[in-house]
């Protein structure tokens, strides 16, 4: 796999690192006035534009539509799963993962059709 194709799929780690923070960081602090706690989700969210509109634009020089987007999906469940279990104390439970590894399994059913 080249440097090409690999730069979109770190763009969107880190991508996804901020909109979960921008999604849910705000759960930490439950007393936050609801309008601060929207301006702060809206500042994280454009930091996070600003990695994810790029890995887009590199990532459909390498990889279709379809790939692109699954790749988004599997990046944005294993950033929320460490995230959720780092940062809000989660426990992924065997039904998760089951259900993880499902989705998985159809990330592996899109990139297999190219060879099909």
């Amino acid at each position: 796999m080249s440097y090409g194709a690999l730069l979109p799929i770190f763009l969107l780690i880190i991508s996804n690192a901020f909109m979960t923070f921008a999604w849910y960081g705000h759960l930490k602090f439950p007393h936050m006035i609801l309008w601060v706690a929207i301006l702060v989700s809206w500042a994280i969210a454009l930091i996070e534009y600003m990695f994810a509109v790029p890995a887009n634009r590199i990532g459909a020089q390498h990889y279709s539509l379809v790939e692109l987007k699954t790749i988004q999906e599997v990046v944005s469940l294993i950033v929320f799963s460490v995230i959720a279990v780092w940062f809000f104390g989660e426990k992924i439970t065997f039904n998760h993962a089951i259900g993880f590894t499902l989705i998985a399994a159809g990330a592996y059913f899109i990139f297999s059709s190219k060879t099909a």
